[in-house]
């Protein structure tokens, strides 16, 4: 975006102007650092990410190796840049988000994804604010919204809006681990903010709350044993360790973000597309069961669930029914073992041999096995049938609530 005349301000007066601007426009806090701030920063962004890469932690991600040096510095994505615009909008549910981990008969989606695409929204407001400071400023600038191979958590640290804890996540001591961040990098020499500092101390609340221990040490993610990551970002079967710590969870986790101690200061967000939808808060795992694709589409329209695709929610959603100990969703199970995708029949083998009586269960299979050919598939029966079929179904530990 270029401006068409340049205005004379001084980089005090300007990072003022766009502050107060950003404020007017509903976002919940902005900062500014230098785009040269992760080369300065105490903390080695760029290492941290080589380390995650070189072990492989990043999973499916493949992006994120692909773009691995232009995501290292802001000055390989734009070398015009010199000051980075970090913006943030709190999506702070107003309840524990917890709860519903113990209502087996409901899908737990993750507080973020429950209302309108947080993208949308933010990006809107990005290239409002951008607008008027080319305007104003005279600069050029570039607006991002998870568009880009920009590190925003160590940038948002570096421009003081947080420090990133040991669930890696950003954490505000005024919204605590609840804020979306988009990034303007503009062309002006905008005064730059101080750093945060890491304020997690002793703590590890996060580390341990963690259900598939993701955490190999604190500051240090494996995505691969992230719930967030299986359930949204992987492609494939998840793995049978996985499946029992997942539980009800059918997209994403909230789990590290709702322990941390400074989410006592975080108000309920004030963005009403982020509140859920009745579509979204939390469905019953029968309905989600039930979902074809234009089903799927339509109900998770302008929702970060989308993107997903059913196949892959589906697939989550069975490993739900198969935790629930419920025999009614047995019926759509048994529907789902003839899915057109693999995917789906995998988990669908895996959610029957949860719930069904083991007669019901060998029938079933050899019915599927005289004419499946994915070999997936085929290796879920196996191994379901040397699990024992439903003798591994799980009983509920707590009243069910829905």
């Amino acid at each position: 975006m270029k401006p068409t005349s340049p205005p004379a301000l001084g980089c005090a007066d300007a990072a003022s102007r766009l502050k107060a601007a950003a404020r007017a426009l509903g976002f919940d806090a902005v900062r500014i650092t230098r785009a040269d701030a992760l080369r300065r920063a105490a903390y080695d962004a760029a290492g941290a990410l080589d380390f995650f890469i070189d072990n492989g932690w990043h999973g499916d991600m493949d992006w994120m190796a692909t773009h691995r040096q232009r995501r290292r510095d802001p000055g390989a994505l734009w070398p015009d840049a010199r000051s980075i615009v970090i913006v943030a909008q709190s999506y702070a549910p107003a309840t524990d988000p917890r709860a519903v981990l113990a209502m087996r008969a409901r899908g737990a989606i993750s507080v973020y994804a429950q209302g309108k695409d947080y993208h949308d929204i933010l990006k809107s407001r990005l290239k409002q604010l951008a607008r008027q400071h080319a305007a104003e400023s005279g600069a050029e600038v570039k607006v991002f919204v998870d568009t880009a191979p920009l590190m925003e958590k160590p940038l948002a640290a570096a421009a003081g809006l947080g420090w990133q804890g040991k669930h890696t996540n950003l954490v505000s001591r005024e919204h605590g681990s609840w804020l979306f961040l988009g990034a303007l990098l503009t062309s002006a020499e905008l005064k730059p903010d101080a750093a945060e500092s890491d304020r997690c101390g002793s703590c590890r609340r996060c580390l341990a709350a963690c259900p598939t221990n993701a955490f190999p040490q604190p500051y240090k993610l494996d995505a691969r044993r992230c719930i967030a990551y299986l359930t949204i970002e992987h492609k494939g079967h998840i793995a049978r360790e996985f499946r029992e710590p997942i539980a009800n969870r059918v997209f994403g986790c909230d789990d590290c973000l709702a322990v941390c101690p400074w989410n006592k200061f975080a108000a309920a967000s004030r963005e009403a597309r982020f509140a859920a939808r009745a579509e979204t808060d939390n469905p019953p795992i029968g309905e989600l069961l039930a979902l074809d694709d234009a089903a799927f589409r339509t109900r998770f329209a302008g929702t970060p669930v989308k993107r997903t695709g059913r196949d892959r929610f589906v697939r989550n959603v069975l490993i739900a029914a198969g935790n629930s100990a419920e025999t009614s969703h047995l019926p759509r199970v048994l529907a789902l073992l003839d899915d057109a995708s693999p995917l789906v029949r995998a988990m669908a083998v895996w959610a029957l041999s949860r719930l069904a009586p083991r007669g019901d269960f060998e029938r079933e299979r050899r019915r599927s096995l005289a004419t499946e050919q994915d070999a997936n598939v085929i290796a879920e029966w196996r191994d379901a049938a040397l699990c024992g079929g439903a003798t591994m179904a799980p009983k509920p530990d707590r009243p069910e609530t829905a």
